[in-house]
């Protein structure tokens, strides 16, 4: 037998076998149809608070790096409470924020028909991320009267019928590129087959432009503000200085940091580093840093991160020093203050306020 029969054998093997895989596909999808149409509702025993969203959107506009509209939903959203008598669950329900047109993707799917949540939902936790990027998913209830003021989280005991992936477009990684996207689509397709949905699909190269235009704006934003304490005569002992900076109201973390913590919310305002390998036993400088973009102008994040250095200068006896080793003078100080202020100037004109929800989200 000739190389060229086994070639033509071999040939003619493979396009018998895709065409008897393609037959079982098409008898597997149509199976899954039929078995959609005809299974039964069956009675959920699981309650779920919903949640009214109410907040009206704007659709926003991007312009190179200057971003706007859509500032209503970077508020903080109020938890819910459903107080019942002394026999009932009390049901707290946190919302999160409706789509995010701003940074976010939506992507429809339309169901063939209307599905409890409880068919939904496993399918939906397989797709968090694509790439670094997050995904989440909303959907609206059948119950719904005001189709756009009430996209919300997906909860048991809700039919649906209509769903919204939300990817977002940008963080501190980078943007939403092509391979992401990509992979985004083919999973919410094999989604969308296990569910019976319809992705509306929206064009690849207009996603990867806003995608970059937002990161543009996230890399000319991203700043981290820091100043030193520089000892001004024997190494600090790793031990002493770490009750000094816990009675100075520090919180030590497992990786060697510490942090300061905002007493209001929990948040962190700024944190600290002895610039130093976890096992050495002395230290001759402290790092103070703040995620300025994280930090919400009202803190006050970099006047607190001052007087916090200051006090540790007493304490420590030390001085303030850049990262050139040059003296902090409160004249030079008072000239940062400035120009941070200008940073959160820019940045709510930008409808990205500093320490929003929003900001949160990019600056991640």
């Amino acid at each position: 037998m000739t190389d060229l029969q086994i070639s033509l054998i071999g040939v003619g093997i493979a396009i018998v076998v895709g065409v008897i895989a393609y037959n079982k596909w098409q008898e597997y999808r149509a199976k899954k149809h039929v078995e959609r149409a005809f299974s039964d509702p069956v009675d959920d025993v699981l309650i779920g608070a919903q949640v009214d969203s109410s907040t009206e959107r704007r659709e926003p506009v991007l312009d190179d790096t200057v971003i706007s509209g859509l500032a209503d939903s970077d508020q903080q959203l109020p938890v819910q409470e459903e107080n019942g008598t002394a026999d009932n669950v009390v049901l707290v329900k946190t919302p999160e924020i409706p789509v995010d047109d701003l940074i976010e993707l939506p992507i429809m799917l339309n169901l063939e028909e209307s599905l409890r949540a409880e068919k939904i939902l496993p399918h939906l936790q397989s797709l968090r991320y694509t790439g670094s990027k997050p995904v989440r998913f909303l959907g609206m209830p059948d119950n719904n009267d005001v189709p756009e003021k009430n996209w919300q989280t997906i909860v048991p005991g809700n039919s649906y019928r209509h769903l919204k992936a939300c990817v977002q477009l940008a963080n501190r990684n980078g943007a939403l590129n092509e391979i992401e996207y990509s992979e985004l689509l083919m999973r919410l397709r094999q989604i969308a087959d296990a569910i019976g949905a319809e992705p509306e699909v929206p064009e690849m190269s207009d996603v990867i432009e806003k995608a970059r235009q937002l990161y543009q704006f996230v890399a000319d934003h991203d700043a981290r503000l820091g100043i030193s304490i520089r000892s001004n005569g024997a190494p600090w002992q790793i031990v002493t200085l770490k009750t000094a900076l816990e009675k100075q109201g520090f919180e030590s973390r497992p990786d060697g940091q510490f942090v300061m913590k905002d007493r209001e919310n929990g948040g962190i305002l700024f944190s600290l580093s002895t610039n130093e390998l976890p096992a050495s036993e002395t230290a001759t400088r402290l790092t103070l840093l703040m995620d300025v973009p994280c930090i919400a102008q009202e803190k006050d994040g970099f006047g607190q991160m001052v007087q916090c250095g200051k006090a540790l200068c007493i304490r420590l006896d030390g001085a303030l020093v850049d990262d050139g080793n040059q003296m902090l003078t409160d004249k030079f100080l008072d000239e940062i203050s400035g120009q941070v202020n200008d940073f959160y100037k820019e940045m709510q004109e930008s409808s990205v306020p500093a320490g929003s929800i929003r900001a949160l989200k990019l600056f991640n």
